[in-house]
């Protein structure tokens, strides 16, 4: 099965940049694409007091610019056709929801989940597990 879109869910940690390089090798090799993906968590906007509901999704709207043009000047550099997305919704299931239009997903293990990782089940684990297309991950170093 040729490997021609490829996903890269990004959080814009530090965490995401092993994943990012691996995406670009395979692209290379293949003559993929890569859509670089920022989700801005839901459940981080429920919890967002109604006085600050504008500010709090300015600055994650703000977070996935920066965190989808990363990865968008990584895949330029190296000649790779790339297109970015920032979407709400919850992670996990916005990454799954969206693996039907690709044939790849590259994503690390860790992220900005911290404990809550712990708590909820990672997102890369709830994608490998129900994902309609092949899951990477990257583990971080």
């Amino acid at each position: 099965m040729a490997t021609k879109k490829i996903l890269v869910p990004t959080d814009g940690s530090s965490y995401t940049k092993n994943a990012v390089e691996t995406a670009i090798e395979i692209a290379k090799v293949n003559g993929a694409s890569i859509t670089a993906l920022y989700v801005v968590d839901a459940s981080t906007m429920a919890t967002a007091r109604a006085d600050m509901y504008e500010s709090v999704t300015e600055i994650l709207n703000e977070e996935g610019r920066e965190a989808v043009a990363d990865v968008e000047a990584r895949c330029e550099a190296a000649g790779i056709p790339v297109e970015t997305q920032i979407v709400g919704g919850r992670p996990a299931d916005t990454i799954v929801d969206m693996s039907k239009d690709y044939d790849l997903i590259v994503m690390s293990t860790l992220g900005k989940t911290g404990m809550k990782k712990y708590l909820i089940g990672s997102v890369a684990e709830k994608v490998v597990r129900m994902a309609d297309c092949k899951v990477l991950t990257i583990r971080a170093q």
